[in-house]
């Protein structure tokens, strides 16, 4: 797996809905990649803060992207 792939799957492996084959090979690539895990670091601790900021409710998939974008216009 390349950090193009990797990136592609983060989202659905922070939401824990990759197969357990699929999070072996996400975690695989982790461990030997540090810009890629700086990257997950950074996605992780903006999903927590984001469910800290909903009070539980999940945000809405526009959100989301809006959010996204923003951000990486900072990056």
């Amino acid at each position: 797996m390349n950090c193009r792939e990797t990136v592609q799957r983060l989202y659905t492996f922070l939401d824990r809905e990759l197969s357990e084959d699929e999070v072996r090979e996400v975690r695989i690539h982790l461990e030997t990649c540090p810009p890629c895990i700086q990257y997950f670091r950074f996605e992780e601790g903006v999903k927590r803060l984001v469910k800290r900021c909903c009070e539980g409710e999940r945000p809405s998939p526009q959100f989301r992207e809006r959010l996204d974008r923003a951000l990486r216009e900072c990056l």
